[in-house]
């Protein structure tokens, strides 16, 4: 069952990744802007389980780390996004206030969203990636966050119907 629901899943993902790659990341947006597959993959985290989340997450961080603006080692994002989907998802698995509140789906993404950037850096730093000043750490942050919060209810409903679609295995009445 969950061989057939990844299958699916993955014209989506890269569909999501087309979309990230071709649009999203030739505007240039102040404050670093936002990137939607981190969105899309934050938030199908926090809706599924913990298994399936790091199979959301590690399939997610492969195609950031192909991304033409990933600039840190072949792997990193992958490592990231593998842990930071599952962890996700175990805070919040099983926690219907979670999962029947928007806003705690938006804030679960948001935070995340920070704390997967801040990893980045983090672990940028240990491989000897250059990151830049300290201001402008700080700023980059900041405004992606910012972005994250701006754009995550946007797109919160399209993203939920998606999961529900493919990972709801309810039958029809």
């Amino acid at each position: 069952m969950i061989t057939r629901q990844i299958s699916i899943a993955t014209p989506i993902f890269l569909l999501i990744f087309l979309i990230q790659e071709a649009l999203i990341s030739q505007f240039r947006l102040p404050g670093g802007g936002f990137s939607i597959l981190l969105i899309f993959a934050l938030t199908w985290s926090v809706l599924s389980q913990p298994e399936v989340a790091a199979v959301i997450g590690f399939a997610a961080g492969i195609l950031m780390d192909l991304s033409q603006s990933a600039s840190g080692p072949f792997g990193q994002w992958t490592l990231i996004m593998l842990l930071a989907g599952y962890a996700i998802s175990y805070i919040g698995y099983g926690d219907d206030n979670i999962h029947a509140n928007a806003i705690g789906i938006v804030f679960f993404v948001v935070a995340a969203n920070f704390f997967v950037e801040i990893a980045y850096l983090v672990t940028g730093a240990l491989l000897g990636v250059s990151t830049g000043s300290i201001g402008q750490i700080v700023l980059t942050l900041f405004g992606m966050s910012i972005w994250a919060l701006l754009v995550s209810p946007i797109m919160l409903p399209m993203f939920t119907r998606l999961h529900s679609l493919i990972f709801d295995s309810r039958s029809a009445q």
